[in-house]
């Protein structure tokens, strides 16, 4: 790997020349690529650069290790068992690094949250976990924003859609898809005891209107009025909005914003990125054919996670990771499970580029 960190400071020397470009400055597409691309060379060079100390310095100490002198000899022995350990985990950390990024990782995300299984305490949960990404996105210093929402009477959510923007989101919240089992005692239960329901996320990569073309004459629009709890204004007007994709028989329902112009930004909005995770889902599942993820397919069918309350425990199945700190995860501290699943991830990818 060594002999690769010449090539790659003469790319980084490159890259920060057409980034000091004018012109390149005015076209913030090329810039915000290019940029993308510094971002991923930057540690790979500091890392192949580490690591060529670290081995310069073990040649040093295996050297005076053969020394006359006893107490030089010692020292440069005892120092040596460190610096393999140290070059070990540089070589893994070099690996990692030089596996290319997804060229989604950086994107904002669409998430979708909806109550499966369960009725009322299938919807209470999806409450839950919207609060719980909620924390998270503020831990993180992400903005998040409602889209659209069906509510219940009891304060949870049939469906809730929200975007969240920031540094990294798709690339620390892709792995959230798919189905999460909840199991503890629902407020409507008096008899106390514990029931199993679920909740189906899905997690988009928000598409810019350059990425996917939508011709109009592909799209259904339909107006009708807003439903949903009783006393909102929003239910006066028939400012809601229904936008069905004819080639792919996607739907999507917009209530939430006063207006129907309003509504219908956001109804494509969402359907962009829908259609952009369609085609890249084809790609994946042509990807999965070859060779199976341990961390998931990203299945919306697949049951992915357990949250246990009587045990305040959470599992995630795709990893066999448990934590026996349900109350602080649903408090939005999920640093650890997202870290779990990217170290796991970044694994399988390494041993398929091996």
């Amino acid at each position: 790997m060594i002999e690769k960190l010449e090539d790659f400071r003469k790319q980084l020397e490159e890259l920060d020349q057409k980034l000091s470009d004018p012109d390149v400055m005015k076209d913030m597409g090329k810039y915000k690529s290019l940029m993308l691309e510094r971002s991923h060379l930057v540690p790979i060079v500091d890392e192949l650069s580490n690591l060529k100390t670290l081995l310069s310095n073990l040649a040093d100490n295996e050297n005076l290790a053969r020394e006359d002198d006893e107490d030089i000899a010692a020292m440069a022995r005892e120092e040596i068992p460190l610096l393999k350990e140290q070059i070990e985990q540089s070589e893994k950390k070099c690996k990692m690094l030089l596996i290319p990024p997804d060229p989604l990782e950086g994107k904002n995300i669409i998430m979708e949250i909806r109550a499966g299984t369960g009725g009322e305490e299938a919807a209470l949960f999806a409450s839950d976990l919207y609060r719980m990404y909620s924390y998270y996105a503020e831990s993180m210093h992400w903005k998040i924003e409602e889209i659209d929402s069906n509510p219940t009477e009891l304060g949870g959510y049939k469906e809730i859609i929200l975007s969240i923007s920031g540094k990294d989101v798709y690339g620390s919240l892709r792995w959230e898809s798919g189905v999460h089992r909840v199991q503890r005692v629902p407020e409507t239960e008096s008899g106390g005891r514990i029931h199993t329901s679920a909740v189906t996320v899905a997690v988009l990569p928000e598409a810019e209107e350059t990425e996917v073309d939508i011709r109009q004459e592909d799209l259904r629009i339909d107006v009708m009025r807003a439903g949903g709890p009783g006393g909102q204004c929003v239910n006066t007007t028939e400012s809601a909005v229904r936008i069905t994709h004819i080639p792919t028989g996607l739907v999507v329902i917009c209530q939430n914003q006063k207006s129907q112009l309003q509504n219908r930004v956001e109804a494509l909005r969402v359907l962009r990125s829908r259609l952009y995770d369609l085609e890249a889902g084809k790609k994946a599942k042509e990807r999965a054919e070859e060779r199976k993820s341990q961390v998931g397919s990203g299945d919306r069918s697949e049951r992915i996670r357990t949250y246990n309350f009587p045990q305040n425990r959470l599992t995630d199945h795709r990893i066999n990771l448990t934590l026996y700190k349900l109350d602080l995860i649903m408090e939005g501290q999920l640093q650890d499970v997202i870290e779990a699943l990217k170290v796991a991830a970044g694994e399988q990818a390494l041993k398929e580029a091996t």
